[in-house]
């Protein structure tokens, strides 16, 4: 139901999984033909397949998760499966860069720039966390409702 505003807390976050097909999580200054990150100058989910499928399911488990509307508890499962694989993606992206860099040595490291591909999955919490918090609060409306009656 789009009226609801968990349905747009939703996309938006489906919105910033998908996003980072397009935007890196950082830059180089200069390609490094020793690392497997940066070989190319930009650091983005094509450069692991792991990276690829968690924001991938991530944000498809947001976009199915609209459609349950009418199964509230399945809906907070499907956002909560999506939020944990989100942020198994968050540190990965970090263990694979911390391991990178630690693969090239100090000679031939070279500026790291950070792009907004990073801010991504951290905005992709915060909407998925509302969306619960306004799936559960119907959840809990029906509850009181179906109590009264």
């Amino acid at each position: 139901m789009i009226q609801r505003i968990q349905t747009i807390y939703l996309a938006l976050a489906a919105a910033c999984a998908f996003g980072l097909f397009g935007l890196p999580f950082a830059t180089s200054t200069q390609s490094a033909d020793a690392t497997s990150l940066f070989a190319d100058g930009i650091y983005n989910i094509n450069d692991h397949t792991a990276l690829l499928g968690l924001f991938c399911a991530a944000g498809a488990l947001a976009l199915i998760s609209i459609f349950l509307f009418n199964n509230r508890k399945q809906q907070l499962l499907m956002g909560r499966f999506a939020i944990i694989a989100n942020v198994i993606g968050i540190i990965l992206v970090l263990v694979f860069l911390y391991q990178d860099g630690a693969q090239t040595g100090a000679a031939e490291v070279a500026e790291v720039n950070e792009q907004l591909g990073v801010g991504l999955p951290v905005l992709f919490i915060v909407f998925a966390l509302l969306a619960q918090r306004g799936i559960s609060k119907d959840e809990k409306l029906v509850r009181s409702a179906d109590r009264l009656r």
